[in-house]
């Protein structure tokens, strides 16, 4: 008889009971009668049948008989001594011998099981580290409320339908449907024995690797830990070893630790010329490189198909004239797959460059899977309110810009009517809106903004400014390359001439030199991340020159002087934009600066009480525009299932 292993087992049982006391927390195994009889209800009793279980689900019994004789890690806190040994033994030896197959009884209730009969079984199982059990399972539904608990485990039954999957554990609301969305299946469609088969395989691979670092020591779930693995690795895991994946988790270990929380996103309002220009004293002192830092630029159109990629190549053509000498910069252009993106990188990195600008929302998730393949790269993406401590982000606060363009528009307009044509509701977007909007009512306080969305599908049904009185329309915010017109801007449409009279302007160029200076200054590293739960998110206005407005001489000298003097208090932040009493349209006051923070300008989901127009959903969508709204887009943007450049 293998008395030797019981009594492991009973000094495992022990130690984990006096670790429980110690900690104020209940010692023996949970009662699932007793949890009933105290906390709930239930609506329904199913029968599941025969079904192999996760036995690390199995967290106690399903009546008080028996909860005494283990403590809360199954294993026996009886003496070696007694009846219960003896058979606890027996069961060893044959599950030793030949495999214990006789299948056990069980409750299931909130994804937790809970024995009816074979409780020593399970408790031998346990202590040979087996990773399931066949049982016979009862499933008992609690009724629907609002707690997260219920919410999640009511996605997991939605899941286990279609999947039959029961490993399967998440501490979040959701992350069933997106791990589903991760590995490529339709969410609606059932699960087949080729999916259910590969799925298994690359979570027992993950899992492994996860309990080899110890990640069973983290508050996290492996459920949630393998969604956070897959978002930034993906599913592609056949042909990786075990190594390779622990690898894998090492650098993204602080994503694990501090989960749920997101990175706090530490906004930086505007540049700091003393820091840049400020070198450190071992650069006075030793000799500097002199080999050009080489720089990268990948975007996803071309400069000829695309007025976003376009400006931030005039943005590239500054750096070249200002850094001469000190950078070599390329273009990699057509990033738009994620094969194309992953060949751009690759072909970047091979190419010696250490510092990569993507310009796009859509190159984000590359971006952020070679800041970890590569951590010695500097890698910032073009986008906005981006919480990813992997990768810094950037972009401009074009409100600013807008709200001067609306004090135009409202000067100028002989009507009450003009027009605003917006691309899709991501961060940022609505503020400009807004922003138009205020400012065209600060000197017209009758003036009415007419919205209209360029990427809707040709189905849904919308207003459109063509069929409005109106006397100017704010569009596009960069002349098309491909076309000679000048419908960008602010421009009127009732002339015979098609006239510009304000356009906003980036000036990607202050922005590149300034940031490439500061990397070879060294002042970047004043702004490490390492070890903190933080995003770094450069969010330039009008003061950094990275925003600005370049407005008609035909306006009359007194609306330039205007906008010069909103200018000024603009840039030194005398005029917040967003102050005083502001109106949305479902009368919602919105008041003053205090109560409008940057965060709130950047997601901002509600629209000003003289915009007529909607936010549309992620359904109203063109296709093209669904993919960056899923990364950046607005909470009701999204709400079905995020103004930047593609």
């Amino acid at each position: 008889m293998n008395y030797e292993e019981y009594e492991k087992a009973h000094r495992m049982g022990l130690k984990d009971f006096r670790n429980k006391v110690s900690k104020g927390a209940y010692p023996y195994l949970q009662v699932l009668d007793e949890m009933l009889s105290s906390y709930t209800d239930v609506s329904a009793e199913i029968n599941i049948g025969l079904v192999d279980i996760p036995i690390d689900q199995i967290v106690g019994t399903k009546t008080a008989g028996r909860k005494n004789a283990f403590a809360s890690n199954y294993m026996p806190l009886l003496d070696a001594g007694s009846e219960f040994a003896v058979k606890w033994v027996r069961l060893y030896n044959s599950h030793i011998e030949e495999g214990i197959r006789e299948p056990v009884k069980v409750y299931e209730f909130m994804n937790r099981f809970y024995v009816l009969e074979g409780n020593k079984r399970v408790s031998v199982l346990k202590y040979c580290d087996a990773v399931t059990v066949p049982a016979f399972v009862t499933r008992l539904l609690p009724p629907q409320d609002d707690s997260v608990e219920n919410k999640i485990y009511y996605e997991f039954l939605d899941f286990y339908e279609k999947t039959g999957i029961n490993y399967l554990d998440f501490s979040q609301p959701g992350n069933y449907l997106k791990i589903t969305k991760q590995i490529g299946i339709d969410p609606e469609s059932e699960w087949t024995d080729q999916e259910k088969t590969r799925f298994r395989s690359s979570y027992l691979q993950f899992t492994k690797a996860f309990e080899k670092k110890e990640g069973n020591k983290l508050s996290l779930t492996p459920g949630d830990a393998f969604l956070i693995y897959l978002g930034i690795y993906g599913y592609e895991m056949q042909d990786k070893g075990p190594l390779e994946i622990q690898d894998e988790i090492a650098k993204i270990w602080n994503d694990f630790v501090f989960y749920p929380q997101k990175p706090e996103v530490k906004l930086i309002m505007d540049t700091e010329e003393e820091v840049v220009k400020r070198k450190h004293l071992v650069d006075l002192i030793l000799p500097q490189n002199t080999a050009p830092l080489k720089v990268a630029f990948i975007h996803s159109k071309t400069a000829e198909t695309s007025s976003w990629i376009y400006g931030h190549e005039l943005g590239r053509g500054h750096l070249d004239e200002c850094l001469a000498g000190q950078v070599i910069t390329t273009a990699y252009f057509h990033a738009d797959s994620e094969e194309e993106q992953a060949d751009c990188f690759e072909q970047a990195i091979a190419d010696g460059n250490t510092v990569i600008f993507s310009t796009s929302p859509k190159l984000l998730d590359v971006s952020t899977k070679y800041a970890i393949k590569y951590p010695k790269l500097k890698i910032l993406n073009c986008s906005l309110n981006t919480s990813c401590k992997h990768v810094r982000t950037y972009y401009g606060r074009l409100h600013e810009a807008k709200f001067l363009i609306g004090a135009v528009a409202g000067i100028m307009s002989p009507t009450n009517k003009i027009g605003y044509i917006a691309d899709y509701p991501i961060y940022g977007v609505i503020a400009n809106i807004n922003a138009f909007a205020l400012g065209a009512k600060m000197v017209n306080p009758n003036v009415k903004i007419y919205l209209e969305w360029s990427k809707l599908k040709p189905e849904v049904s919308q207003r459109r400014i063509e069929d409005i009185n109106v006397s100017f329309i704010s569009g596009n915010d960069f002349i098309k390359p491909e076309e000679d017109s000048p419908r960008f801007g602010l421009y009127n449409t009732k002339d015979a001439e098609l006239v510009n009279l304000a356009v906003p302007l980036w000036n990607w160029g202050i922005f590149y030199e300034k940031t490439v200076k500061s990397i070879l200054n060294n002042a970047w590293k004043q702004e490490d991340t390492k070890g903190k739960n933080e995003s770094i998110n450069y969010w330039w206005g009008m003061s950094s020159g990275m925003i600005d407005v370049v407005c008609s001489t035909r306006l009359p000298s007194g609306t330039l002087r205007l906008i010069e003097l909103l200018k000024k208090s603009i840039c030194s932040e005398e005029f917040p934009v967003f102050s005083g009493t502001i109106y949305s349209q479902d009368k919602e006051i919105h008041s003053g600066m205090d109560s409008i923070t940057a965060e709130e300008i950047i997601t901002m989901d509600w629209l000003a009480d003289n915009v007529v127009g909607m936010i549309p959903t992620m359904d109203d969508l063109v296709e093209e525009a669904r993919k960056v709204v899923q990364i950046q887009g607005v909470a009701k943007a999204k709400g079905t299932e995020e103004e930047g450049g593609v």
